[in-house]
């Protein structure tokens, strides 16, 4: 098996896998031996005769199936990022045998019985705080993961979390099929009438990509999105808005509905299983959350103010419309068209004028520059290194003061056909000092899916793209910048509802003025960007936020009453969606952001399955803590940045995060703070 290259030791910088040598027939048998040899390391642990102690249950079981990390780590990353038909297959085929493992992991009765006399003694042990931590943490997966179950119960906890494995990967590549498949052709003059420059560079690229000369519109949002604002075609708006919002039910072979409510039914009888009346209730436990009642406080508190603007805006839309000679009402596809043009007569502010000023290049450097001075860190471009797609770029990342690495940081930026849609953080090899032996330092990867412009032109952000851009980022630098002892508590393996924090609140160095004025620079004219501009995003910065409010929180909501359903197994879910959505009055030109059917947040995994409201209790975290910052007269204060590395960004799941966000702050958050970050006081 030494010619398998996922299980040679790596002889390559940063200890990276070797990608020009992996294949997807390498990752079958190197699953197996690595599953092998974790079973061997398990069943080390459970069968010592000796004491359990810290040391040779706790510490031990957290620094085993490194070699398992290592495949899962390329496995997941390129099914992500660069997949294939064989790859897809490989997929298929192994989702079961990984939740089966899994399972076999957290129902071992021999080491529970080891972690379980362990915490009920733990009072007496003199652990210090972070070795403490990780035996609560240890002790409540377990628990939560079955291991108190007995008999049937046990077997088919088991069996429901390997078919829910299958279905995750059945809906996942559904909707990247639906969103593959699709591609409207601009062949004529009048197909691309009213786009401009920088959207006809990126549908010429996906065209090159589709091996089409011309023009092509896919469903990535980051093509989407200009494409409804400004094409003055209504009719193919219309035909690309639709195909956007049907992304899981277009085709009868990729439905995705059947799915879904497969996916809720095992979820509700999980849940049933473990003691829980719902599954939302199940999956709060280890937030800080707990309760899905506290989760649509804060929701509802946001809710009404948002539709209530949602509906201002939309008259004020209309009206504008009218004005145009536009009859008959705004719909999803009218929406960013107009909202375009009212911006630039209330704001003088133009997308199209502000586009070139965001060069992807130029603002990858912008939160490099921010991090570095937050942060005490640099990053160094390293080329010549094979990675997986020539897309993908690696940085060093360097303390600015000892120039001692830190970790490495690939950012693989653009949409293709082989990448699903979205954008996330994600890691090679996580932070820790508990491998003997192996690099300490993390390999963590950014990927977006902005629309890639032609051969020798410049890829331009949009402001939302720019703020995607550094809300992943601040997912890289809490793996980045991670300090701790053990694995299982490193980096952004912290609770759901806190993970959001450091993404969300590095968004706002995007658009302080000491970033743009270094970083924008107008691709054309070379000019930094002016005063005037940087007044005007500001101006406008609670523009549309009715519309955004409501096609988030209608989303979050819906996901919070779909797992909370008394009985999946009577729930259709398009007739669930929409009367939701009819009892919640979400305007039909606003809608969600993302429907049931496509909603890879709920079914390609049970991380934000009833979490998806985590982005809005972070953001009550990041405005209310963003606000010191503006308070203190230096957004870049160096206290209070020092505070956030140690107590958010380096400190990990050592820490209640409710006591590592006060030991940042001071005190608890406002959450008057979100509905002032909103404008929607």
């Amino acid at each position: 098996m030494n010619t398998n290259p996922l299980l040679s030791t790596w002889e390559t910088p940063y200890g990276l896998p070797p990608f020009d040598k992996i294949k997807p027939e390498h990752f079958a048998p190197a699953f197996e031996t690595a599953m092998a040899d974790h079973r061997a390391e398990i069943e080390a642990i459970a069968s010592n005769p000796e004491p359990p102690t810290f040391q040779n249950t706790l510490a031990a079981l957290d620094r085993s199936g490194q070699s398992l990390a290592r495949v899962i780590g390329v496995f997941f990353n390129l099914a992500a990022s660069e997949t294939s038909d064989a790859l897809q297959a490989a997929e298929r085929e192994l989702m079961p045998v990984i939740a089966a493992h899994q399972n076999w992991l957290s129902l071992h009765e021999g080491v529970f019985r080891r972690v379980e006399e362990l915490y009920g003694k733990r009072a007496g042990l003199g652990l210090g705080a972070e070795d403490l931590r990780l035996l609560e943490k240890v002790r409540l997966d377990y628990v939560m993961q079955g291991a108190l179950l007995k008999g049937e119960a046990r077997t088919r906890y088991a069996a429901i979390t390997e078919e829910l494995a299958g279905l995750f990967t059945t809906f996942s590549q559904s909707v990247l099929g639906d969103e593959a498949a699709f591609a409207l052709e601009l062949a004529t003059e009048a197909d691309r009438a009213g786009l401009p420059e920088f959207v006809l560079d990126a549908a010429k690229s996906v065209a090159a990509d589709k091996g089409v000369d011309g023009y092509v519109i896919n469903l990535s949002p980051s093509l989407v999105d200009p494409f409804l604002t400004y094409s003055t075609r209504r009719d193919l708006r219309e035909k690309v808005w639709r195909a956007f919002k049907a992304r899981g039910e277009s085709c009868p072979e990729r439905d995705t509905r059947p799915v879904a409510e497969k996916i809720l039914r095992l979820r509700h009888e999980m849940a049933g299983l473990m003691g829980y009346a719902n599954f939302a209730d199940y999956a709060l436990v280890d937030r800080m959350a707990k309760k899905p009642a506290a989760v649509d406080d804060l929701l509802m508190r946001v809710w009404e103010p948002a539709r209530a603007r949602a509906l201002a805006e939309q008259k004020d839309l209309e009206e504008l419309a009218a004005r145009e000679g536009f009859k008959g009402p705004i719909m999803g596809w009218d929406w960013n068209f107009y909202a375009e043009k009212l911006r630039q007569e209330r704001y003088s502010l133009d997308e199209a004028e502000l586009k070139p000023y965001f060069q992807l290049d130029r603002m990858t450097d912008a939160m490099f520059d921010a991090a570095g001075r937050l942060y005490g860190v640099s990053f160094k471009e390293v080329k010549g290194v094979p990675l997986y797609h020539p897309d993908a770029r690696l940085y060093e990342v360097l303390d600015s003061k000892t120039k001692a690495i830190v970790g490495v940081f690939l950012a693989d930026s653009f949409a293709r056909p082989t990448k699903r849609g979205g954008a996330w953080m994600n890691e090679f090899r996580n932070q820790s000092r508990n491998r003997p032996g192996a690099l300490p330092y993390p390999i963590v990867i950014n990927n977006n899916n902005f629309a890639k412009a032609p051969e020798g032109k410049p890829t331009l952000l949009s402001l939302d793209d720019l703020r995607t851009l550094f809300h992943e980022f601040g997912h890289g630098l809490h793996g980045l910048l991670s300090n701790v002892t053990y694995n299982t508590l490193a980096g952004t393996n912290v609770l759901r509802d806190f993970v959001e924090l450091p993404s969300q609140i590095n968004e706002h160095w995007a658009l302080t003025p000491e970033i743009l004025k270094k970083h924008a620079i107008h691709a054309q004219t070379g000019q930094p960007i002016s005063d005037r501009l940087i007044g005007l995003i500001k101006k406008s910065e609670h523009f549309n936020q009715g519309f955004l409010t409501v096609a988030y929180t209608s989303c979050a909501l819906i996901d919070m009453s779909i797992h909370q359903h008394p009985d999946p197994a009577r729930l259709s879910l398009s007739a669930f969606e929409a009367s939701e959505c009819k009892r919640l009055g979400v305007p039909e030109a606003v809608g969600m952001r993302h429907r049931l059917p496509q909603f890879r947040h709920l079914f390609a995994d049970n991380g934000y399955a009833a979490g998806y409201y985590v982005y809005m209790w972070a953001e009550v975290l990041d405005a209310d803590g963003f606000e010191a910052f503006e308070a203190s007269g230096d957004v870049f204060n160096p206290e209070l940045s020092a505070k956030f590395k140690r107590y958010v960004l380096s400190a990990g799941n050592t820490m209640d995060p409710a006591e590592a966000y006060r030991a940042f702050r001071g005190r608890d958050p406002d959450v008057k703070a979100l509905i002032r970050g909103r404008g929607l006081a």
